[in-house]
Order: structure tokens, then sequence, then C-alpha cells
């Protein structure tokens, strides 16, 4: 699992680990019981402060996504994928909301709307 912190993203350094650890469990790229990087290890591959770090695994752990354990070390736990259907459904809202603000404030239809949607979901499958 490679993560790249990003200076020109508007999220903080804690919030760009976190999504790019949750977007790795949610792919399959790490499987329950998988271990994560020490904090003080990430903190040093990353060039950051280990509180930022910590931050980030505090976070995770709070979202049900990794398990802690003193003395052994962070893990990926067992998620029930109902919880991580649910955690992308409300993703997807936020966007969604937003490109509806946008469109209801800029006068774009919601045909639209629906058509780039359709674009740009089926475009993956290809």
């Amino acid at each position: 699992m490679e993560i790249i912190i990003s200076n020109r993203s508007g999220k903080p350094i804690y919030e760009q680990i976190t999504a790019q650890i949750k977007s790795a469990i949610m792919n399959g790229e790490l499987q329950p019981g998988d271990p994560l990087p020490s904090m003080r290890a990430l903190a040093k591959t990353l060039h950051i402060s280990v509180i930022t770090t910590q931050r980030a695994y505090e976070d995770l752990q709070r979202d049900g996504f990794i398990d802690t354990m003193t003395g052994r070390g962070s893990f990926v736990a067992v998620q029930n994928k109902d919880l991580l259907q649910e955690e992308q459904l409300r993703t997807i809202e936020e966007h969604l909301q937003t490109a509806a603000e946008i469109g209801r404030t800029h006068g774009i239809s919601l045909e639209q709307l629906i058509t780039l949607l359709t674009m740009f979901y089926t475009e993956e499958e290809k």
C-alpha cells in the first residue's frame, strides 16, 4: 500500500492518510487482519509528524476500519459489508448533493446531470 500526500490538497494530511487507507480497505487491497505500518514508521516514510499519523489511525479505529493493540500494532479490522457500503453511500450522497446544488445554481437541468452521471458511471466499466 502506497500513501501519497499532496501539499496542494485542501485536505489536512491526516485526512488524506485516512481516506487512502479506507479506500485500500474498501477496494480489497488491504484485507482483514493485514498489518498497517506503525505510526512511527509511516510518519518517517511520509516525512510527517507522528502526531499526524496518530490522528489518522485514531479516526480509522473510531470508524471501525482498523483495530489497534498495544504492543502489537494496528491491523485491518474485520469489516461488516453493510458498514462499508453505508460509508460509500454517504460519500456518494455528499458528492451528489454538491452536484445538484451547482446544477440548480447554474441552470443545469436534471436531465443533463443524469446524462453526465450515466456517462461517468458507464465509462469506468469499459
